[in-house]
């Protein structure tokens, strides 16, 4: 009998967690201390997480500036496609609404109203400046997510600039750190099932069973999303920068995308998603450059489902979100994606990108359950966009000289 994985064990647990829930119904609250010890421990690890994988992350993304024009292009375009849908999931959620619909106990209301002013920064001038820590290590023991992340960017990519053999201690110890905070969140993740049914009865004890309808919600809303993403934006752009047919693009990259979705490993299908793009006319050399930090650095789905669930835990929590807020959203969930690569569990992220604009995380394990699914999802968008910036950029190198292959086929066909 095949041996069950950690993920299909939370979606199990969640399946429970819904039945006790709904047996025990306000009795189930005697569970919600072993769910607070699980958001605890991520909580826990969160920070220092998040801080030293940016800095890892924006070291070697420093080091692409020997590839000139190339590695500028290459990373523009991954950040730029990225905040195009982190817009794009605030934009359905609040089009949509997916949060709305639950009468949330005055209890939690009062934890989300002490976020909201943590999160509140007033004005233009005000947002940037709070970006910019006074004390990176104040920073850091509160929990201010945007000045970490600003801090530990500005220190990965100076770190890139000394020399070879004044970087590499400074990131062994970077890349050890990083090992043993993956490890510490692997552990972790072994009591996940357990977390994920405590938690989802003691939300089915203080929300109701109709909290059931608000995840639907969300998932459809994530779909539609999703679908505009990778059957809209991105052969869009591959059209337009690159002058390939996006119904061919789409074919061509269909083993990759059904291999990501099955795996939820943008890394384990960099093989297939570089063979795909060498079949359309992509040189290996330009794959293997673009794709690998593509697997690093790019997540559009990931980007777009962290600012579409914080704005449905805003609604689910009646918080008005800002400017300010919104600003702080679209800065952690793009440059929050340098950091991602080898985070087993990409909630972890969402849990920064919520603490950065304020909303809590309480409800947070109403997700965890269908985040596998989410996950294969937005994996396989993540990949598209890799191949769509290897294929620009070829166009980029090569001009009009590239995909002449792939145009001859069209035409024949």
């Amino acid at each position: 009998m095949k041996k069950l994985n950690n993920s299909t064990w939370i979606l199990i647990a969640m399946v429970l967690g819904i039945v006790a829930g709904a047996f025990l119904g306000e009795k189930g609250v005697m569970f919600g201390p072993i769910g607070d010890i699980f958001i605890g421990l991520i909580k826990m690890l969160v920070i220092p997480l998040v801080f030293f994988s940016i800095i890892s992350g924006a070291a070697a993304l420093g080091e692409t500036k020997s590839a000139g024009k190339v590695g500028f292009l290459t990373i523009f375009y991954y950040l730029g496609t990225s905040a195009i849908s982190v817009v794009l999931g605030l934009i359905a959620g609040n089009v949509f609404k997916p949060g709305l619909g639950v009468e949330v106990p005055q209890a939690l209301l009062t934890d989300s109203s002490t976020y909201a002013e943590a999160g509140n920064i007033a004005g233009f001038w005000d947002t940037i400046l709070g970006i910019i820590p006074k004390n990176p290590f104040e920073s850091l023991v509160s929990g201010n997510i945007l000045q970490i992340l600003f801090f530990a960017l500005f220190f990965g990519i100076c770190l890139s600039a000394l020399d070879a053999k004044k970087q590499r201690p400074v990131l062994d110890v970077l890349d050890t750190v990083n090992d043993v905070l993956i490890l510490m969140i692997t552990k972790v993740l072994v009591i996940a099932p357990l977390g994920v049914f405590a938690l989802m009865v003691n939300s089915i004890a203080l929300f109701g069973i109709d909290v059931l309808l608000l995840v639907l919600k969300l998932f459809l809303v994530f779909t539609g999303t999703l679908g505009v993403i990778h059957f809209v934006m991105i052969p869009g752009l591959v059209k337009v920068f690159a002058g390939v047919n996006p119904i061919t693009f789409i074919r061509k990259l269909a083993p990759a995308q059904l291999l990501a979705f099955s795996t939820a490993s943008s890394m384990a299908t960099l093989p297939i998603t570089k063979q795909c793009c060498e079949e359309i006319g992509v040189s290996k050399s330009t794959t293997s450059f673009v794709l690998p930090l593509g697997a690093t650095v790019n997540m559009n789905g990931n980007a777009m489902l962290y600012a579409l669930t914080t704005v449905f835990f805003a609604q689910i929590y009646g918080i008005e979100l800002g400017m300010a807020q919104y600003a702080a959203i679209i800065l952690t969930s793009v440059l929050g994606a340098i950091g991602t690569a080898g985070v087993p569990g990409p909630a972890l992220l969402v849990v920064a990108v919520l603490l950065a604009a304020g909303v809590p995380i309480t409800a947070l394990p109403l997700i965890f359950g269908a985040d596998r699914l989410f996950d294969m999802m937005r994996t396989s968008t993540n990949i598209f966009g890799d191949a769509s910036c290897a294929v620009i950029i070829e166009r980029v190198i090569n001009g009009k000289e590239a995909f002449k292959e792939e145009k001859a086929e069209i035409k024949t066909a």
